[in-house]
């Protein structure tokens, strides 16, 4: 029997935790809250890199509802966006590495341009509290 760990739907709340994470972690820097630390932001974009390049692969037919998911159907409709918008994040996020923030300021345009893709998925792809 599966247990609620292993359903494409908690799987996917779990990527968002740690996606939510690396954007909560780079928010504390460019509010201030935190003082500039390289490695935070390198890890938190990393994070972004990898959940981005495989979240698309958990949301099998039937995975539609259950525990609680924000997951629109539109996913299921029109799955190549889907997969194109989480890519997307990977690649802002990949050139967000490349370029790596040097201080608080240069963090504000990396929590830009990552918010701004989190932000065009969910719009489309997640259910609107």
């Amino acid at each position: 029997a599966a247990t609620a760990a292993d359903e494409p739907q908690v799987v996917r709340q779990e990527m968002m935790k740690k996606v939510g994470g690396a954007i909560g972690a780079i928010g504390a820097i460019v509010k201030g809250e935190k003082p500039f630390d390289a490695e935070v932001v390198k890890a938190s974009l990393t994070t972004m890199v990898d959940v981005s390049k495989d979240f698309p692969n958990h949301f099998p037919a039937g995975s539609e509802t259950g525990f609680e998911t924000e997951a629109t159907a539109k996913i299921w409709e029109n799955p190549e966006d889907f997969k194109a918008k989480s890519a997307e994040l990977a690649k802002v996020a990949e050139a967000q590495l490349a370029a790596m923030p040097t201080d608080q300021a240069s963090t504000g345009a990396v929590m830009k341009a990552v918010g701004a893709t989190c932000s065009s998925c969910h719009e489309t792809y997640r259910v609107k509290k």
